[in-house]
Order: structure tokens, then C-alpha cells, then sequence
């Protein structure tokens, strides 16, 4: 008895251990997805996935992807954390939206508070009530809340794709994904 637990112990320390193929996917979220059977990897991810196999022996023969996604120069792309390009362009694209946005409503403000000054200054003092004076200075103020309020979006926009610029440098993204 004593020497078939020996044998078994034997067998289970001694048995070969086999490399394990895994798929390594990227979502449109940006999440990067692993599976060891290649049917669960979703249809719309099949073009992009990417075989990883790990082995402890280097005589073991690594499973071979199906000939349709074999095909190494069709691979995506990614940064070193696995984005790829519609990630950065997911992200990069409403800031760019938004800056477009916020300078045209600035100049859009801007232009009507230079009309009002303007409008404001050529006329005389004298002519005009003092309820007429004061809306008019209301209206200045509140267009010059107006243009600060853009310029902070402005400001605010442009940070943020310097910072996804900063980003992209660090993960070694690919700069044309930025524009």
C-alpha cells in the first residue's frame, strides 16, 4: 500500500506540464480582455485578437490560430497598455469638439459685447435715461461673464488634450491617433 502512494506522489510531481494558449483582445471601451478558448472571443473582436502562449518546455509545438486570423501585418496596433487607435480617438475627439465649440462661442460673444461697447461709447451720456444706462452696462457685464466663462472652457479643453498628448507620448501611442 505504502508503495502506491509513492507512485502516485511520483506521478503527480513528475507529470509533464503544457504551455497554455490564451486570446488577448481589445474593446471598444478600451479594456483588455483574455480568454483560453478562442469560440468565446465576441465576432466583432476576431480581426483584432492576438494569441498569447506561454510554455514551460521549449520543444512544445504552440497552437496555431485558424488561417483567417494568422495573419501577423493585420494585427492592431496598441499602445504599451493596449489601446489601440479608436481608443485614443474615442477619447481625444469630444475634447477637440469641445474646444471647436467653446472658441466659436467665444468669438461669437466677443463680437457682441465689442458692438455694445461700441454702441455704448458713441453715444452721449445725456441722451439716455438712467434705466437705459444701467441695462446697458447689465448687458456689458453679463457678456463679458459670458466670454469668461468660454475662455475657461477654452482653457479647459486645451488642457485636456495636452494632458491625452502627455499620455499618448507616455504609453507610445502612435501621434496620428491624436488627430
Amino acid at each position: 500500500m505504502l508503495v502506491i502512494f509513492y507512485f502516485l506522489l511520483i506521478l503527480i510531481f513528475v507529470s509533464p506540464v503544457y504551455g497554455a494558449t490564451f486570446y488577448k483582445w481589445v474593446d471598444k471601451e478600451g479594456v483588455i480582455n483574455f480568454t483560453d478558448d478562442y469560440n468565446k472571443v465576441p465576432s466583432e473582436y476576431l480581426d483584432r485578437v492576438q494569441e498569447e502562449v506561454t510554455e514551460d518546455f521549449s520543444e512544445i509545438e504552440p497552437h496555431i490560430l485558424p488561417q483567417a486570423f494568422s495573419k501577423k501585418s493585420e494585427a492592431v496596433r496598441t499602445d504599451i497598455y493596449g489601446r489601440d487607435e479608436i481608443w485614443w480617438r474615442e477619447h481625444v475627439q469630444p475634447w477637440k469638439e469641445r474646444l471647436k465649440e467653446a472658441e466659436r462661442d467665444y468669438g461669437e460673444t466677443h463680437q457682441k459685447f465689442m458692438e455694445k461697447a461700441m454702441e455704448f461709447s458713441k453715444k452721449r451720456f445725456g441722451s439716455w435715461s438712467k434705466t437705459q444706462f444701467k441695462m446697458n452696462v447689465i448687458e456689458l457685464d453679463r457678456l463679458k461673464e459670458e466670454m469668461l466663462r468660454h475662455g475657461e472652457q477654452v482653457a479647459e479643453a486645451k488642457e485636456m488634450l495636452e494632458k491625452l498628448a502627455k499620455e499618448a507620448e507616455r504609453s507610445k501611442a502612435n501621434p496620428e491617433w491624436l488627430n
